[in-house]
């Protein structure tokens, strides 16, 4: 049983083998990445590439383990003996089986997929040790121990939000889905959009790749967005002149929500454009390498005279200080120095005893 990649998902040589070798040992494959990088669609493609049938378990804050395994209706057992319901006598009627608890009866292989582990709470992978490790369980109520029939294919998928105990990862077989380069996407979006012109698709990339690539996104945008930003010029009909201009000049591209998530990297990624536009040309500007050298074109005129007035005000403070020192006196207003307060300013003579 070996995956090689589907029509419908690009997938790398290295996640490939990552899946494979997950199979060969037989033990949970542990996936993460940025959100929106293919984790989850990952799952579903293996299974269908397979002919696994999905059993999906999608994590909350409020998740915890045992419902994995199964819970016990108590509340509707009580309210049918409250009614003298013949189905009260038997326990089993109040069992809510779980995703685990599926997937180790059923007599055909499956694939379960434990969505964004790390939503939950720290103790739940420690609660599940026993089960992913050895494929059972024990249900007090029914006193039964729940073999799986056949070892389930299991992906366990994460953001990345908090770490993992090391006991539960050594359970595991690990993987990072790094985002994809230029090429890759391009692979990607052609599964997407068939019929998208190069054109649009080249200057498209370029602007997503110019806008994750600023310093200082609180969100970068993802393979997911792009995706969505590109269904949008494609439903809107964005002429290619609306993403790059004539004289190369950056701009912010339109239908720009698509890309950044929240207003403070929308309002920096304005302000950046601004100043990029207004460094490359205006006559004034700072050659290049001057620029770098001094970071000024991360600065306004306005905020580096701010920058240096306090420079000096501070060097003429030390100067001050060393200066009445020099002259003698406690620096605090007794005989012999000017008050502390005064450095950078004239000291003046001396005052007579």
């Amino acid at each position: 049983m070996k995956f090689q990649g589907t029509d419908n998902y690009v997938s790398t040589q290295d996640l490939t083998l990552a899946v494979n070798a997950a199979i060969t040992l037989k033990r949970p494959l542990l996936v993460k990445g940025e959100p929106g990088t293919g984790k989850t669609m990952l799952a579903e493609e293996v299974a269908e590439a397979l002919g696994l049938k999905l059993l999906q378990w999608h994590i909350k804050s409020t998740t915890k383990a045992q419902q994995g395994l199964y819970e016990y209706d108590a509340v509707s057992r009580l309210r049918d003996s409250q009614l003298g319901d013949e189905k009260v006598k038997d326990i089993e009627n109040y069992i809510i089986k779980g995703v685990l608890w599926e997937a180790f009866i059923s007599d055909e292989p499956v694939a379960i997929l434990i969505d964004e582990i790390d939503k939950a709470d720290i103790e739940f992978p420690n609660d599940l040790l026993r089960e992913i490790d050895r494929m059972e369980f024990y249900c007090y109520e029914t006193r039964q121990l729940i073999k799986a029939k056949t070892r389930p294919v299991i992906f366990i998928t994460s953001n990345n939000e908090k770490e993992l105990p090391d006991a539960f990862l050594r359970r595991c077989f690990f993987h990072y889905i790094k985002f994809p380069e230029a090429e890759t996407m391009k692979q990607i979006v052609a599964v997407h959009f068939p019929k998208l012109k190069q054109e649009l698709l080249a200057v498209a990339l370029k602007t997503f790749y110019d806008v994750r690539n600023l310093p200082g996104l609180k969100k970068k945008p993802s393979t997911s967005e792009l995706l969505d930003w590109l269904k949008l010029l494609v439903a809107e009909d964005i002429p290619l002149e609306a993403l790059q201009s004539a004289d190369q000049k950056v701009s912010v591209p339109p239908l720009v929500g698509a890309l950044l998530k929240n207003e403070q990297d929308v309002t920096l990624f304005e302000k950046l454009v601004f100043m990029n536009q207004r460094n490359r040309y205006s006559p004034a500007a700072p050659a290049p390498f001057e620029r770098r050298l001094c970071r000024c074109h991360w600065l306004s005129g306005r905020q580096l005279g701010w920058f240096l007035d306090r420079a000096l005000a501070g060097l003429g403070y030390f100067c001050g200080r060393l200066r009445a020192w020099h002259f003698g006196g406690d620096l605090a207003g007794q005989p012999g120095g000017r008050h502390w307060l005064a450095g950078g300013q004239s000291l003046g003579r001396q005052s007579k005893k």
